[in-house]
């Protein structure tokens, strides 16, 4: 199953971006906490190199802890400001804060010369990991449009926060060539490509056999089966005989079997999953998964 997925306005939306990144004092980039290299789009880490940076593991709830702080802590060594975030349920608060210290020195550079800077930034990250959230969140409103497919913000949209602070919202970009196909893989399960371009069933035994090697007993209660060594099409049959996805005549619904497995870990209602460990930042993908 070969992944690559790259609509049109995503090469126009790249354009609009880039031409927006001089009038911003910080980028804000959001990626899925779950799968924190998989999430991070390479173009925009190249794009926005010499901006004042700030990196937060959205959906933070829906990931292992424990290999939360790892992430954390293997960022932070690479010079990067960092932290977790619940884009939907969090503080505020707490965003500001980092947006306040990283735009300090603009700041104190204008009021140097008796402005009062307004601090622009600039939230970015590929498909479906919270950004209009993130950004409704602070306005305190649902100002940015939201959804939980890919593509729902299809242009820049600058957001007022204060008199002081503006966000621009801009669409999710994935880049032209998904070369790492784990990491292709990775990101349609989260919804960062649209299930429709996508061979469903084998991304939902990938999902299923992904899970399974990492923590198995929450997939055998949550999908109601009990050898935690299928591996294959038998997946999808032990869930939809697990949970009742059968059609007239016992045939069984393979498509509503991968719509709820997908949407449930999407949701978090599989448990809390990791599904990459940081490593040495030298190695490749492949290395790091085995």
């Amino acid at each position: 199953m070969e992944i690559n997925w790259y609509p049109g306005h995503m090469a126009k939306s790249k354009r609009l971006l880039q031409d927006q990144l001089g009038r911003v004092d910080v980028v804000i980039e959001l990626c899925d906490a779950r799968l924190p290299y998989s999430s991070r789009n390479p173009d925009l880490e190249r794009m926005t190199q010499g901006k004042k940076r700030i990196v937060l593991l959205n959906k933070a709830d829906l990931a292992d802890p424990a290999v939360t702080s790892q992430w954390l802590e293997n960022l932070r060594k690479r010079g990067l400001t960092v932290a977790t975030c619940t884009a939907n349920t969090g503080k505020a608060k707490d965003v500001l804060r980092l947006i306040e210290h990283e735009a300090q020195e603009a700041v104190n550079r204008a009021l140097d010369k008796g402005v009062h800077k307004v601090v622009r930034c600039m939230v970015v990250g590929v498909p479906n990991v919270g950004k209009s959230t993130l950004i409704n969140q602070l306005h305190g409103s649902g100002i940015a449009k939201t959804g939980d497919k890919p593509g729902v913000t299809r242009a820049n949209q600058w957001v007022h926060i204060s008199p002081y602070l503006q966000l621009l919202d801009s669409p999710g970009l994935l880049w032209p060539r998904l070369n790492d196909q784990t990491a292709a893989r990775r990101l349609c399960y989260i919804g960062s490509v649209k299930d429709d371009v996508v061979d469903l069933p084998m991304l939902t035994i990938h999902l299923l056999e992904e899970l399974l090697s990492i923590r198995p007993q929450p997939v055998l209660d949550r999908f109601r089966f009990s050898d935690p060594a299928l591996r294959g099409e038998a997946l999808l049959e032990a869930v939809c005989q697990g949970r009742g996805f059968l059609l007239r005549g016992g045939v069984y619904d393979y498509d509503r079997c991968c719509q709820v497995v997908l949407d449930e870990f999407r949701a978090g209602k599989c448990g809390r999953y990791s599904l990459e460990v940081p490593r040495r930042l030298t190695i490749s993908m492949k290395e790091a998964d085995a």
